[in-house]
């Protein structure tokens, strides 16, 4: 099986695209990766054998099929081959799999991945109601639940189990915060003050619940952006203009749909045993990382991910948040990007976006944020509640 690496990332700013097509915003994003990886967009002269473009609802909220072959087109990549990508929330990461698989396999040399969502087009209610249509149609969406529902509950059992305050939660926005200030394509770069969204006051109104115990700050924002990643048979990357960052591992899992079927409802076990998988394809171990990018939709996944993935102890991941050790310069450092919580999650292109933040911490490109030393990161994906979570780790290649 071919070694596969990564040559090429590209990203546009997250949060609110001010004009264009989605079209437009995920050729803003490919095109970068391209022009990071040195290669011209010459008809027939490319290079490019393979494009797949991730995304939940192009065709819904914004009345665009066909994305993918639209995006080749566009940029002068025919006749390559191309296809659209659709696993929820983790469809970034599925296509970033297919596009190693398509390498691995022998069928392709290089292959473009793009991810990319426009959600700010309808209003809160109906990208609420668009998200969960993901949901079982019949146990959970015909029953008004939502994924902040869900978020919700998940949280309280937490709560009740393993002693986590709301003041956790905040903490790991905050932090989250300040990495997305040093982060330019961040969709939030303020810092909400840990005092005033915790134990303030007037907490309730600059803080108000969402979805009870969860408040604003523990929820992600609805963002509109782009990521791309150019992947490459390890054995031809000299073609290219930058040194690749291997992909060595992936690993993905499901879980039941329905989220109340599951045997311990406070476990994640999806994200468990992708990350396994991506370990032991790796062949490293969750102490071998330097870097995570972790799925915090809501801030308690970041938590409870970071148990699930082998770097705390269960019940012990808001204790490492207490005690510093997810922040730059701690144990392991967490959403170095700001993470969902505040660089944004348009859906199809946070798993890219991931990736795309493991390439520059290993290549030494995350200035303000950059975690020294970086030689090897763990991305997580999370599709759904948990029912289809994607793992990745990147290396970087000793010279």
């Amino acid at each position: 099986m071919r070694e596969v690496g990564i040559v090429g990332v590209g990203h546009t700013k997250f949060g609110k695209m001010s004009g264009g097509t989605f079209t437009d915003m995920i050729c803003m994003a490919a095109a970068e990766a391209l022009d990071d990886a040195g290669v011209k967009t010459l008809p027939g002269k490319h290079g490019i054998d393979q494009v797949f473009v991730a995304t939940m609802g192009a065709g819904i909220l914004n009345k665009q099929s066909g994305v993918a072959s639209a995006l080749v087109d566009t940029l002068n990549l025919r006749p390559a081959m191309a296809e659209t990508i659709e696993n929820g929330p983790a469809s970034g990461a599925s296509a970033v799999k297919l596009g190693y698989m398509a390498i691995a396999s022998g069928m392709c040399d290089a292959v473009l991945v793009v991810g990319g969502e426009m959600m700010r087009v309808v209003s809160g209610w109906e990208g609420t109601d668009f998200v969960a249509t993901m949901l079982h149609p019949e146990a959970e969406y015909d029953y008004g639940i939502t994924l902040p529902t869900l978020a919700g509950m998940f949280t309280r059992l937490c709560m009740d189990k393993y002693g986590i305050t709301e003041k956790d939660l905040a903490m790991v926005s905050v932090k989250n915060h300040e990495n997305a200030v040093h982060n330019p394509v961040a969709h939030l770069h303020t810092v909400p003050d840990l005092y005033s969204i915790t134990e303030d006051e007037d907490a309730g109104i600059i803080n108000p619940y969402v979805a009870s115990p969860l408040r604003l700050y523990s929820v992600c924002p609805v963002s509109d952006g782009a990521a791309a990643v150019l992947l490459c048979a390890m054995d031809k990357a000299d073609r290219f203009a930058k040194k690749p960052v291997k992909i060595a591992g992936i690993g993905q899992a499901t879980d039941t749909h329905a989220v109340a079927e599951r045997e311990v409802p406070t476990d994640l076990l999806a994200v468990r045993l992708a990350a396994q998988k991506a370990y032991e394809m790796a062949g490293l171990r969750p102490e071998d990382m330097d870097v995570a990018e972790l799925h915090d939709a809501f801030q308690i996944l970041e938590i409870v991910e970071s148990e699930e993935v082998g770097f705390f102890k269960r019940g012990e991941g808001h204790i490492a948040v207490r005690n510093g050790e997810t922040k730059i310069g701690g144990k392991i450092p967490i959403n170095t990007s700001g993470g969902l919580k505040a660089k944004g999650h348009p859906l199809g292109a946070t798993g890219v976006s991931q990736v795309v933040e493991i390439v520059r911490q290993l290549r030494g490109e995350a200035k303000g944020r950059q975690v020294e030393g970086a030689k090897a990161g763990l991305a997580v994906n999370f599709g759904g509640f948990g029912n289809n979570v994607v793992a990745t780790i990147l290396t970087k290649e000793e010279n």
